[in-house]
């Protein structure tokens, strides 16, 4: 794992931690513990807020700005306009160790809310040349009022943090603009992770059908990577009273289709990890009796293991050139390559179940399913150790097929959940600290 260079440059100089200086973390975890409790109203009231006024991504202004303020006020160091609209906040505590980062995602999505709350979203905006509704219909809202209580609850003990907090507030998870980048791909690409260098990054994903007071995760491939492909059928247009006098693309592309579902039949080995190849769309034609000259059909791409996603993106490619070339037509296939794998460190989850544990009872921490939906966190990852898990925000006693999925105009979050969601932040980044300290003193002393 690696280590932020003034943690090593403290250690080498001989500035070494006595054991006793790492044996507060219990005590500090009940100072941290009733603080979050404090500021449970504070958080409602932040996240009603966001969730009424919901932004796109790369266009978060207000909010970003009003997290600003608030980092500015607690005295953290506060950077704006990372990656587009994102910020970053640096807190630096009272004793040398490793650099924490804390991630939330901030923006919203173009869904018209249907839920009858008193800070429905009311907001509105052409989206793809539609009008539509914004809305935080994936409880992103939840995860910035989340970061903001645990920044105020570690300021508060900024002296008794062995080591850095970097809090980032991040743009546009659910992807940029057409012809923008952004998320947490640009924010790596800007440096987010250095200056300080991040050691480990530890983020949290509200779930509307996990019980509050649960909390979900699974070590290694957690989410899956996620690919977009296009797949642009050419034939010969003629008319449809003689369709032996053209090539039709319409029929190919239905035969495309079925051949791409043998791809996860019969080309994976599906009882290694899960895959999906969705076609969601296919435009062709004008009128009922030309047969069009050409197709075009777009589609998802979900995998959960590197072997098996270049498996799919090779086959997707021969199988539609293959039956396109049978029918005299051509295909032109293009794969974009979107977010990686969300994959857990193994280690560094082993490493940090117990306080999760601690902080929410040993039966409410349990291992989940991998889940074929995405999250750009895996930007993260892939530079350094990260740990990402579901917290509980279904109502307790609701049947999961009543709770509204994310993404849906239906979409609740009981907001009883968000001491925990504090609680368990703050606990992982002093805990890491704790353990990193003991680590590196056995080290340096030989033990």
């Amino acid at each position: 794992m690696k280590t932020s260079k003034n943690y090593l440059a403290a250690i080498f100089s001989g500035v070494l931690f006595a054991p006793a200086a790492f044996g507060q973390g219990p005590v500090l975890n009940v100072r941290m513990d009733k603080a979050a409790e404090g500021l449970e109203k504070k958080v409602v009231s932040w996240r009603r807020d966001f969730h009424q006024h919901p932004e796109l991504g790369n266009r978060e202004f207000q909010t970003a700005a009003k997290i600003a303020a608030h980092l500015q006020a607690l005295g953290i160091e506060v950077k704006t306009g990372v990656g587009k609209t994102g910020v970053v906040g640096l807190l630096k505590g009272g004793k040398p160790g490793p650099v924490v980062a804390l991630r939330a995602d901030m923006d919203g999505l173009p869904v018209t809310e249907r839920v009858d709350l008193p800070f429905k979203s009311e907001a509105k905006t052409e989206y793809n040349g539609q009008q539509t509704g914004i809305m935080h219909a994936c409880g992103h809202d939840t995860h910035v009022a989340i970061l903001m209580g645990v920044a105020e609850v570690l300021a508060s003990v900024k002296s008794d943090l062995h080591g850095t907090v970097k809090f980032i507030f991040q743009p546009a998870e659910e992807g940029a603009p057409v012809g923008e980048e952004g998320g947490a791909y640009l924010m790596v690409k800007e440096g987010v992770l250095e200056n300080p260098k991040v050691d480990a990054i530890f983020g949290l994903h509200i779930n509307s059908q996990t019980e509050v007071g649960t909390i979900k995760y699974r070590p290694g491939a957690t989410m899956a990577a996620v690919d977009q492909f296009s797949i642009k059928l050419k034939g010969k247009q003629t008319h449809g009273a003689s369709p032996w006098s053209g090539v039709d693309p319409i029929v190919t592309s239905a035969q495309v289709v079925m051949g791409l579902q043998t791809i996860v039949s019969r080309n994976l080995p599906l009882t290694e990890n899960a895959a999906v190849v969705t076609v969601g769309a296919i435009h062709g034609g004008i009128r009922q009796n030309i047969i069009p000259e050409e197709v075009n059909m777009i589609g998802t791409i979900r995998s959960l293991d590197a072997d098996m996603q270049k498996t799919i993106h090779r086959r997707i490619s021969e199988v539609a050139t293959n039956i396109a070339e049978s029918a005299g037509a051509k295909a032109d296939v293009k794969i974009d390559i979107m977010y990686p794998i969300t994959y857990n460190d193994p280690k560094l989850t082993d490493q940090m179940i117990g306080s999760l544990e601690a902080v929410a009872g040993k039966n409410n921490v349990k291992i989940t399913p991998a889940q074929t939906g995405a999250e750009d966190f895996s930007f993260y990852q892939q530079k350094v150790p990260g740990f990402f898990y579901f917290l509980g925000g279904m109502t307790k006693g609701t049947k999961v097929e009543d709770a509204a999925p994310h993404h849906t105009p239906d979409f609740k979050i009981d907001e009883s959940c968000f001491v925990l969601g504090m609680k368990s932040l703050c606990h992982l980044t002093v805990d890491y600290m704790e353990q990193a300290g003991k680590t590196r003193t056995a080290a340096v002393s030989g033990k």
